[in-house]
C-alpha cells in the first residue's frame, strides 16, 4: 500500500518543491511582522515628536515634575504641574510632599526613556521639557491621574496629549483624589497657568 505525501499546498507537489518553500517563507515572515505590529501597538502613548530609544539614568529627583538624569541635565515633565515643595518664596503646598515622594520611587535611580514634542523642547529656565517612561508606564499621566498634578494644557505640545492628559485630570477629579480632594480654595492655591516653576 503506497502512501500519499501531503501537500503544503493544494495543487503543487513534487513537480514545485520552490515554490512550496517559498510559501512557507511568506507566510512564517507574514506571522513575524503581524506579531512585531501588535507588539508596537500596545505600546504606551507616544507623542508625534522624537523619541530617545536609550534608555537615560535618572540620578534624582527634584521635585514631582523635575528630574535630574545621567550628565546632570534638568528635565521638566511636560504637561504635568505638580504642587511646590521647594519655592524659595512659598510655603509647600499640599500633596507636593506626596508627588515628590510618587515621583522619587517610580523614577529616582531607574532608567527611564525620554519622548520629546515637537511644540515643546526647553522651557525658560533651560530644563529639558519631556514626556518620561518608567517600566513602560507613563510618569506624566499617572501624576495627573492620581491627583498629584495638574494637567497643564495651555502650552503648544500634542493636541492628542493634551487630551490624554484631560482625561487622567477628569477621573481625578472625579475620585476627589490628591488635591481634587481638598477645598476649593486649596485646590487653587498656587495654579498659575501663565508661569511654570522654577525646580
Amino acid at each position: 500500500m503506497s502512501r500519499r505525501r501531503r501537500r503544503l499546498i493544494p495543487g503543487l507537489g513534487r513537480k514545485h518543491p520552490i515554490l512550496n518553500l517559498l510559501v512557507v517563507v511568506i507566510l512564517a515572515l507574514g506571522a513575524y511582522w503581524g506579531q512585531s505590529s501588535w507588539k508596537q501597538s500596545s505600546a504606551p502613548p507616544a507623542a508625534t515628536g522624537s523619541t530617545s530609544e536609550e534608555l537615560t539614568l535618572v540620578e534624582r529627583v527634584v521635585d514631582g515634575d523635575t528630574l535630574v538624569i545621567s550628565g546632570g541635565d534638568r528635565v521638566r515633565l511636560i504637561g504635568v504641574d505638580t504642587p511646590e515643595t521647594k519655592h524659595p518664596n512659598k510655603p509647600p503646598e499640599p500633596f507636593g510632599q506626596e508627588a515628590y515622594e510618587f515621583t522619587r520611587r517610580v523614577a529616582e535611580g531607574k532608567r527611564v526613556q525620554l519622548r520629546f514634542d515637537p511644540g515643546e523642547t526647553k522651557d525658560r529656565y533651560g530644563r529639558t521639557l519631556a514626556y518620561v517612561y518608567v517600566d513602560g508606564e507613563f510618569l506624566n499621566e499617572q501624576l495627573i491621574r492620581e491627583g498629584l498634578a495638574r494637567a497643564l494644557t495651555s502650552y503648544p505640545f500634542s493636541a492628542d496629549m493634551k487630551q490624554v492628559f484631560r482625561t487622567a485630570e477628569a477621573q481625578a477629579k472625579s475620585q476627589k483624589r490628591g488635591i481634587w480632594s481638598l477645598p476649593r480654595q486649596q485646590t487653587d492655591v498656587g495654579q498659575n497657568p501663565a508661569k511654570r516653576k522654577a525646580g
